[in-house]
């Protein structure tokens, strides 16, 4: 037997020797394992003796086959493990079985019950509070004598406590609150406090919105999410003072907020994980303060200012008082500049009805052109521009919505501004990865986007453009 076949069959050994050097014993499967691995071997090294040839590629797949059904050995109908699996998914009840649909609505109300009598309440909080400020802990001069605490003072706090706090004081909690603050082997009494209080209020706030979760799917939809809106309007101090009659179109704002951003595919559903993880929950229940200031009401969307603000907009544009937007109504909007390019392709791609746009379309372009910095703002502005549905814009894209804008700088009486000097600048500002080609992508990662798509959308976007160094001096001697 030469060298190489030595070689080979020595790999075929049941024996593992690690990288030290040391022999490992197989267990059972391997060993199995091991011997059907050697008899194909064997099998190799006979062809080699008796011919002196290589195998042949038709052998060598007919050795393959033998050996995989050696080594797969399908379940038996009686085997008792296979019929053991447990049952993983459960069928929706039909819409007209009105008893199944009660019994899961009955099992849903009474888990999401148990679920919130497991959270601390107010009196709960203020114990936790109590025992922070027995413990023995380490007052540090350098942060206003707040109270310091250690990985066993917290281990302590926990015991005394009770089984309800335990899920607060895990060791991993412990890490991450002692990583935010930089600090080694201590935290601050009053970041632990703020991070239960801050968990048991999401906690509350999902139990809350899982009440409108109809199928039980972690889902929300519009229905779900305005029913939800409605019922929480009347604790809602800073909303006191809202005539009922707009109470409902309040209601369609202030959840088509939620909807635009966290439903890009446009599904008609956001996940209540989602609506968590967002700024857009903590902004409506600031709400809740009956002395917030004007000027945060007015930059909160969900303020009763802002929606009589959109509302009123719509209502202004509404010459004809329909109840709904033509194109040459909507040209109204904001400072008269928006092109007609852009505009008809808004109504090439949005829902409308015989032509005209109803509110709800109204409000998605309004938050796409008040948030263009956003990446669902740009992903509606991208695919209103994207005019042949490609998936990128290119010079001749460019090119048509920017004769637009040149038409109306004649019609102001201005030199319209040759269009190769904008794409270049366009290109040069966006860097995209093929130098032809701007995708989606390409807007979002260079943090220019909203620039890019405000010259091509609206003339005193243009404007701002070309006239932004004057306009940052401007605002700097100001």
């Amino acid at each position: 037997m030469s060298d190489k076949e030595k070689e080979v069959k020595n790999k075929g050994s049941g024996t593992d020797i690690s990288a030290s050097g040391d022999a490992k014993l197989p267990n059972e499967q391997d060993t199995k394992l091991n011997n059907i691995l050697k008899n194909r071997l064997k099998k190799y090294i006979k062809k080699l003796d008796d011919t002196g040839t290589s195998i042949t590629k038709q052998e060598s797949e007919t050795i393959e086959v033998e050996t995989f059904k050696e080594l797969y050995q399908p379940k038996l109908d009686n085997d008792e493990s296979y019929k053991s699996i447990p049952k993983f998914y459960y069928k929706l009840p039909r819409n007209d079985d009105v008893l199944a649909q009660k019994l899961r609505e009955e099992t849903r109300a009474q888990f999401l019950q148990k679920k919130s009598k497991e959270l601390l309440d107010n009196a709960e909080l203020k114990h936790l509070w109590t025992l922070l400020e027995k413990t023995n802990g380490n007052y540090s001069s350098s942060n206003n004598d707040e109270l310091i605490i250690d990985y066993f003072q917290f281990k302590k706090i926990r015991e005394e406590a009770g089984p309800k706090y335990r899920p607060y004081f895990t060791a991993e909690v412990f890490g991450r609150l002692q990583a935010a603050e930089g600090s080694v082997g201590r935290i601050r009494a009053v970041s632990l406090f703020n991070y239960v209080m801050r968990r048991v209020w999401l906690q509350q706030t999902r139990i809350g919105l899982s009440l409108y979760d109809v199928t039980g799917q972690g889902y929300l939809t519009e229905q779900d999410l305005e029913s939800y809106i409605a019922e929480l309007v009347p604790s809602l101090a800073a909303l006191d003072g809202l005539d009922s009659s707009f109470t409902s179109f309040y209601v369609c704002t202030a959840a088509r907020k939620f909807l635009f951003f966290l439903d890009p595919l446009r599904i008609g559903r956001v996940r209540i994980s989602d609506v968590l993880s967002c700024s857009f929950l903590d902004d409506l229940l600031e709400l809740r303060e009956e002395d917030l200031p004007m000027e945060l009401q007015e930059q909160n969307w969900f303020s009763a200012a802002s929606a009589l603000r959109v509302y009123g907009q719509y209502l202004n544009l509404d010459r004809d008082h329909n109840g709904m937007l033509s194109i040459n109504e909507l040209a109204g909007y904001g400072s008269g500049t928006l092109t007609q390019a852009f505009l008809q392709r808004v109504f090439q791609q949005c829902l409308t009805y015989d032509g005209e746009m109803d509110y709800k379309t109204y409000l998605d372009l309004v938050l796409a052109l008040e948030n263009r910095k956003q990446p669902a703002a740009l992903a509606y502005l991208f695919r209103v521009l994207d005019i042949n549905s490609v998936g990128y814009l290119d010079a001749f894209t460019l090119n048509y919505f920017f004769k637009a804008i040149q038409k109306q700088m004649i019609a102001h009486g201005a030199e319209p501004v040759n269009f190769d000097d904008v794409k270049d600048e366009i290109f040069d500002m966006i860097r995209p990865k093929d130098p032809t080609k701007i995708t989606l992508q390409d807007l979002v990662r260079s943090g220019h986007g909203h620039t890019a798509v405000s010259i091509l959308l609206e003339l005193h976007g243009f404007w701002a453009y070309e006239n932004r160094e004057a306009l940052a001096a401007a605002d700097h001697n100001t």
